[in-house]
């Protein structure tokens, strides 16, 4: 697969390199970096595009200026693209009009177009927009990179007798590397601990989505994109983790068998 990432800063910068160390060999990605200062209305977007761009299938559109999106149906064009993923990290970026915008103005020319807020939330069938709201798509340009990038997906393994993570491999990383870097440092970590120790290490990373709350999850988008981590986690460990029942009056049950004389 022939992969176009239009960057315009060290977001994009992060994505290109960890898809470029960890993508499958058969792909190959090249950069082009976007104006960082663009018009509130772009009247004539060949003024800023190059003269020329290489042919690819697959654009990733990672520039950190809204004016950039309003250039990807010209570069769509140009590139022969057939589809296209504009994350949502940050609403200054894309925001959530204008996402819509794209997703038809590139519909329009055939182009197949995901915007999955946070990027994290990307799948090989759908995405979110908003806390409740996802999307389904069907494009095997964009499943076959979601299949290696886009919500985190790990195997987890532990000892049952001292429930500690012994291994954790991804089986699909964050696009940015977050869940690589994750699991490299979830190992020896209790399974009690393992879902608050990942969002430790997601925000340590650290994550570039937008800190600012955003509208369409109440949340900040880092936090939304570090409780898919924990989640993900979470579901992994949860056969070894302890519980611990508390009945009102009495010790909990865990209390009574590590203190039998209390």
């Amino acid at each position: 697969m022939r992969i176009l990432a239009v960057i315009s800063g060290d977001y994009g910068a992060r994505h290109v390199q960890n898809i470029s160390a960890h993508g499958p060999k058969e792909w190959t990605i090249e950069s082009w970096n976007a104006p960082t200062a663009l018009p509130l209305i772009i009247d004539y977007p060949e003024d800023y595009l190059p003269e020329s761009l290489p042919a690819v299938d697959l654009i990733l559109a990672l520039a950190e200026h809204k004016g950039v999106a309003e250039l990807l149906p010209e570069i769509a064009e140009m590139t022969s693209a057939r589809a296209a993923i504009a994350p949502v990290d940050n609403e200054a970026w894309l925001p959530r009009g204008l996402a819509r915008q794209l997703r038809g103005w590139l519909e329009r020319q055939e182009v197949a177009c995901v915007t999955p807020k946070p990027f994290c939330s990307l799948t090989e069938t759908h995405y979110a927009v908003t806390r409740r709201e996802k999307i389904a798509y069907q494009e095997p340009l964009i499943s076959e990179f979601a299949r290696h990038f886009g919500r985190p997906s790990f195997d987890i393994q532990i000892d049952p007798e001292t429930r500690l993570i012994t291994a954790a491999k991804i089986r699909r990383d964050a696009a940015c590397g977050c869940a690589a870097y994750v699991a490299e440092r979830l190992v020896g970590i209790s399974a009690d601990e393992a879902e608050q120790e990942g969002g430790l290490l997601h925000h340590h990373y650290p994550c570039l989505a937008s800190m600012g709350i955003d509208v369409d999850f109440s949340d900040t988008l880092m936090h939304v994109s570090g409780n898919i981590m924990r989640d993900e986690i979470g579901e992994k460990v949860k056969p070894f983790k302890r519980v611990t029942y508390i009945a009102p009056g009495t010790l909990s049950e865990t209390a009574d068998e590590e203190n039998p004389d209390s």
